[in-house]
């Protein structure tokens, strides 16, 4: 069969529902070989899937392996995805504002590649805190928390791991089908009724201009809906940093001040914006009130939500405005790709990252700066610095 269903996607002929769901399950049980499958990727890199095929793939890859139900757990059941950003910690703040009102939060999230910082890799910078907890647990900690997040565990939407990592070999990562596919997989498992996501456009996210962004969230909304979950999606900058934090620790420590009720505009808009409750999720976030959410959700995580941070003790530096003006770039990607340097993302999935380093961005767009005045801290181990001192100095343009 493997010979026919690569001879149908080689020349463009739509495959039905029993053909994309035989290839997934002979993908699982290794019988199509590495070659076999980047063909695969690569014929629907270049020809393409119709929705009603991207459908079959997402629902194909989501029962790949275990799915996640809540039994005499009341709903509604939601969740948020972010194509990724610099700077971008929603996460933490959304699922515990959410639960504070009422909503069930069973959140499966990732770690970061390259200059866009991953969930998890944020909430391990939190002592104790795990990422690898097994249904029952979960089940437990949505019942009494209203909101956990989480790893996705070798068990969950396996084929989604195998063709990833061939999909990086193969420079098949930029087909919008397999992205829509991989994204949903993951987050469909977790018996979700309502999904809201938020696609990143700008220098420091995947899809670098809005209309790619904008041929993505369509992608997404439309299998999303197809496959039986209420999916919207929101457009956002990612031309300059999100909030003032870039970096594990730094944005653990930003979460929390924005869920103590002093978080920076920006994430606070951002944040309300994608809760969909409007003025009461923002007065919720200025009361302070979803704070003892996160609180509980790290205890029972395994984290201690009063200990220090991870990577703590780093040394310090200051980038300073070489001139007096008006800030009129902080470009993103020279903001990530800086904190990469210091080792705060990864290159392959297997390196680790370093949970302190990073940066504080104290000017954005439309600030008017003196000579002298400090335009971000830098919170380094030694590692990079040189070169990490010059992508931010680049990335300010002042003028």
């Amino acid at each position: 069969m493997i010979d026919i269903w690569l001879e149908q996607r080689r020349d463009g002929v739509e495959q039905g529902e029993a053909e994309i769901f035989g290839f997934v399950r002979a993908v699982l049980a290794g019988s199509v070989s590495p070659a076999q499958i980047g063909a695969w990727l690569a014929f629907v890199m270049t020809r393409g899937m119709t929705p009603a095929e991207t459908v079959f793939l997402t629902q194909a890859m989501t029962q790949s392996g275990t799915t996640l139900s809540w039994p005499d757990i009341e709903g509604p059941f939601i969740d948020k995805h972010s194509t990724g950003g610099v700077g971008d910690k929603v996460s933490l703040v959304l699922a515990p504002l959410w639960a504070s009102l009422g909503k069930r939060v069973p959140m499966l999230s990732g770690r970061g590649l390259g200059i866009t910082g991953g969930t998890l890799d944020k909430l391990e910078a939190i002592r104790g805190y795990r990422t690898d907890l097994a249904p029952p647990q979960l089940h437990k900690i949505l019942a009494e928390v209203g909101c956990f997040i989480t790893g996705q565990t070798p068990d969950i939407a396996p084929v989604d791991r195998i063709l990833y990592a061939t999909r990086n070999e193969t420079s098949t990562v930029p087909s919008i089908p397999l992205i829509t596919a991989s994204i949903l997989s993951k987050k469909l498992v977790a018996g979700l009724d309502c999904l809201i996501l938020d696609v990143k456009v700008g220098s420091g996210a995947f899809m670098k201009t809005a209309a790619a962004a904008q041929a993505l969230a369509d992608s997404l909304v439309e299998v999303g809906n197809s496959a039986g979950c209420q999916t919207s999606a929101i457009l956002t900058d990612m031309s300059q940093p999100l909030g003032i934090a870039v970096g594990n620790a730094l944005e653990v420590e930003e979460a929390i001040t924005t869920l103590s009720g002093s978080g920076p505009p920006d994430l606070v808009n951002l944040v309300v914006q994608l809760s969909g409750l409007g003025e009461v999720a923002r007065a919720q976030l200025q009361s302070g009130a979803a704070l003892p959410v996160w609180q509980q959700m790290v205890r029972a995580h395994g984290g201690d939500p009063e200990a220090t941070l991870r990577g703590s003790g780093c040394k310090q530096i200051e980038i300073l405005a070489p001139a007096s003006g008006c800030i009129l770039t902080c470009d993103a990607e020279g903001i990530g790709r800086a904190a990469f340097r210091l080792g705060a993302g990864r290159q392959r999935a297997a390196d680790k990252v370093h949970p302190g380093v990073g940066l504080r961005v104290l000017a954005k767009v439309g600030h008017e700066v003196v000579a002298g005045q400090v335009l971000a801290e830098v919170f380094h181990c030694g590692n990079g610095l040189d070169e990490a001192r010059d992508l931010v100095e680049r990335s300010f343009q002042i003028g």
